[in-house]
């Protein structure tokens, strides 16, 4: 069974840092993308950026492109998103995902992921 959890969030303030960490386990973490959404209240859960299986590709969506940056471990199973410049409009429950296929891409749709995590809260004040 895969499994994914997240830690990391918190309260800030606005132009603060956070950095998220989701670690996998229940299958071979390197052979798959990861991939970080986020869902703000009354909003639908949006895709943030995804990394390739080997870390050599990824993909932000425009509104944290050149702010956040996501990374992986595979020696700890781990996926990272360092968040820097944070807005008010970051605010949301940050969730890593990861497809239930083995491939090279990274996907931008939540559709082409079939495992979650559980979810940890980010919030910045103005």
């Amino acid at each position: 069974q895969v499994q994914l959890v997240e830690s990391g969030g918190g309260l800030v303030q606005a132009g603060d840092s956070l950095r998220l960490s989701c670690v996998a386990s229940g299958r071979t973490f390197g052979d798959y993308a990861m991939a970080w959404f986020r869902q703000a209240p009354g909003k639908e859960r949006e895709f943030v950026a995804a990394v390739s299986r080997g870390g050599g590709a990824t993909n932000y969506a425009d509104s944290v492109k050149g702010r956040f940056t996501i990374s992986r471990d595979n020696a700890k199973n781990t996926v990272y998103l360092q968040m820097n410049g944070l807005k008010p409009e970051d605010t949301a429950v940050y969730y890593c995902a990861t497809p239930g296929y083995r491939a090279w891409s990274t996907p931008r749709s939540k559709e082409e992921y079939h495992y979650w995590g559980q979810g940890t809260q980010v919030t910045v004040s103005s």
